[in-house]
């Protein structure tokens, strides 16, 4: 390692292979950092979520899905609070960053909507795209446990936890919902066509 005249370590500036992609200036540099980034990204992404589940419930047909939904938009509310913690656990200010995984799943989920017929059709629709983004949590909620785990963040690591339980509950709920009525209600449609 070079060192300059204050005695300060520094890394040597590493050269970019081709194809490879070039960070941005203010990239992640250690696991903290990419911590709090991914933080960042998942607290605006549940808050866009407060804001789309009660679309999808107004749009759904079947009560044991609209209560499902319903039942997860006060648990997202929950997830909020819960990531508001987690940032004042590590000493940071809670702060939203776009996350285009969330944006884009959210859209996924409008087009389907515009794609199908009110009733069962729509509601197997609403449960499958409501699984993508409950996958796209479980795998983020996972990581981000474990990256607490790593850093010591004992606290944080179990509110992480804890939502992360919820996700695969709501995920599991909306496996139930789907495979003991909608999907077959949904089938019988076509049969009968």
């Amino acid at each position: 390692m070079k060192t300059t005249d204050s005695k300060k370590e520094t890394t040597p500036k590493q050269t970019v292979k081709r194809g490879v992609t070039k960070p941005k200036s203010n990239a992640a540099a250690g696991l903290t950092e990419l911590f709090e980034e991914s933080l960042k990204d998942l607290y605006w992404a549940e808050k866009a979520l407060t804001k789309a589940l009660p679309t999808m419930a107004k749009n759904a047909t079947s009560e044991e899905l609209i209560t499902a939904i319903n039942n997860h938009l006060t648990e997202t509310e929950e997830h909020v609070t819960r990531l508001e913690k987690v940032f004042e656990l590590i000493g940071k200010k809670a702060t939203a960053k776009k996350c285009d995984a969330m944006e884009g799943l959210i859209e996924e989920g409008k087009g389907i909507l515009e794609e199908t017929e009110i009733g069962v059709v729509r509601d197997a629709g609403i449960i499958a795209a409501s699984q993508k983004i409950e996958h796209y949590e479980i795998a983020t909620y996972g990581t981000l446990r474990q990256f607490a785990e790593t850093l010591g963040y004992e606290e944080a690591a179990a509110l992480l936890e804890q939502t992360l339980d919820e996700e695969k509950g709501a995920d599991k709920l909306l496996t139930e919902v789907a495979v003991n009525a909608i999907n077959l209600e949904a089938a019988e449609i076509e049969m009968e066509e």
